[in-house]
């Protein structure tokens, strides 16, 4: 370090303090103020995201991190990657390249190349290195990409991150665990509700610190590089809360992604409803139940309960026995009297259908791949009774406030099959992209799968009583006729 200590010691310990001064004394540039908060987020947060419109030079920010980082750090280690090779060759990779070559100091001690950017006396442990992955490789290997990165200092970039795949995310994120200053960056354009930068700015925004970029013409706090004048052209072309406008001008999310059933608006907005016992109480009564092990990637055993417009705050069982979950539901029948049982009979869950039928609990089997009712519209029922819970939520309905269960009303697409049916995403398919089954979600409409009637339940009590000993010393309604 001793070659690049002669040129610059008297300035690095006010460079790395202060990566803006840095900037304007190295790079001979003036940050925007939005660049001014990334470049000093770095200081003190390891996480940090950049949600942005379209052109505000996210990545010209992130390029300047990395340099800074190299100059004022002793044997750094980074990693730097994007949706695509031609991506990040084009975009963060050929903006290093454009910096160095503004700075003597970078070029007189700093070497560029096609895949590494590395400190002349040091290559082989101060490095910046250009990763990517196949586009056709599986889960596994795309989270091996960034994998095993390990130091005292360590930064990751991740440039276009809203369609990085989430194993790729989380392999990153594992460089954190150790050393002294380690730091994860991504940056890219809210199209897409899911992924990693929606999983930041949402889900899981408590960990990271988000810098939101707009180029709203109306927003004092816009990004100047992005043209006002086309900013005002695209809101007079689209409207200024479309989903394009939102996007690519405001650097907002979409209401709702072009290939999702529900967007995060609507599930938010209905975990916001509040309604009195008055507006629902004459409704039938709906339990739904997904159960753990049936399903593909299903961890979650999950009872629901729904009354007209109203899903109450769902049961949330892991790792439950299948015998041991029939012992939830029953107590559920018989602490709230449903009108109808509704219960995931895939796999296992056929051996809870079944006791619940020898203790006299009557239920309804739903065959979630079976035959929709509309068979000419819906590609099997589950897609049914997914597009019933979505019509339900814009038509009022009101879920818990449970961020999880948001996130699972909102994660799968709707796709469609050869005969250009709707078809909900498989789990399957979810599973590919680093998702998990939405258990909760599923737990939900299976109170959609059928239409229900009110029910007598003094003469269902009898009924079990008379014809199940199991039961027989059990009756919910004494306390009743004392």
């Amino acid at each position: 370090m001793s070659a690049l200590n002669a040129a610059v010691v008297d300035s690095l310990r006010r460079w790395r303090e202060d990566p803006v001064i840095f900037v304007r004394e190295v790079l001979k540039a003036e940050p925007d103020p939005w660049q001014a908060k990334l470049l000093r987020s770095v200081l003190s947060h390891k996480r940090t995201a950049l949600k942005a419109c379209k052109g505000p030079g996210k990545t010209c920010g992130m390029a300047w991190i990395g340099l800074w980082g190299m100059v004022c750090f002793a044997h750094p280690k980074m990693l730097a990657t994007s949706i695509t090779e031609d991506n990040l060759r084009d975009g963060l990779w050929a903006e290093l390249a454009k910096w160095q070559g503004k700075s003597e100091l970078l070029k007189a001690h700093f070497k560029w190349s096609a895949e590494r950017f590395v400190y002349r006396a040091a290559p082989e442990t101060w490095f910046i290195s250009a990763r990517s992955w196949s586009r056709d490789a599986d889960p596994s290997r795309q989270a091996d990409t960034l994998a095993g990165l390990h130091g005292d200092t360590t930064f990751v970039f991740i440039d276009e991150s809203g369609s990085i795949p989430a194993g790729v995310v989380a392999a990153a994120d594992a460089s954190l665990s150790t050393g002294v200053f380690n730091r994860l960056v991504q940056a890219g354009n809210p199209t897409l509700t899911e992924g990693p930068l929606w999983d930041a700015c949402e889900t899981n925004r408590g960990l990271w610190n988000v810098i939101e970029i707009s180029g709203d013409p109306d927003d004092p706090h816009r990004a100047t590089r992005i043209d006002i004048e086309w900013a005002r052209e695209q809101i007079r072309l689209y409207g200024y809360d479309s989903d394009w406008v939102r996007t690519n001008v405001r650097g907002l999310f979409p209401k709702k992604q072009s290939d999702k059933l529900l967007g995060p608006d609507e599930c938010t907005q209905a975990s916001r409803r509040a309604y009195g016992e008055a507006q629902y109480r004459e409704e039938p009564k709906t339990l739904g139940v997904d159960v753990g092990g049936a399903g593909m990637g299903s961890d979650e055993s999950v009872i629901f309960s729904r009354q007209g417009l109203v899903a109450f705050a769902p049961a949330i069982y892991s790792e439950l026995d299948t015998m041991a979950l029939v012992g939830q539901v029953s107590d559920a029948i018989e602490r709230w009297h449903p009108d109808g049982v509704l219960i995931d009979a895939n796999g296992i869950g056929v051996g809870v259908c079944d006791r619940l039928d020898q203790l006299g609990y009557e239920n309804i089997r739903v065959q979630s791949g079976g035959a929709a009712q509309d068979s000419r519209r819906f590609a099997n029922k589950r897609t049914e009774m997914w597009w019933r819970l979505a019509e339900w939520i814009r038509a009022g309905g009101a879920i818990p406030q449970d961020p999880q269960l948001i996130g699972q009303l909102t994660a799968p697409r709707m796709l469609r099959d050869k005969s250009n049916r709707m078809l909900l995403e498989p789990k399957e398919s979810m599973a590919k992209r680093g998702i998990g089954s939405p258990d909760r979600a599923d737990a939900l409409a299976f109170t959609f799968a059928q239409t229900v009637r009110p029910r007598d339940w003094r003469m269902d009590a009898l009924e079990r009583r008379q014809g199940s000993r199991v039961v027989a010393d059990f009756d919910p309604f004494s306390s009743r006729e004392a």
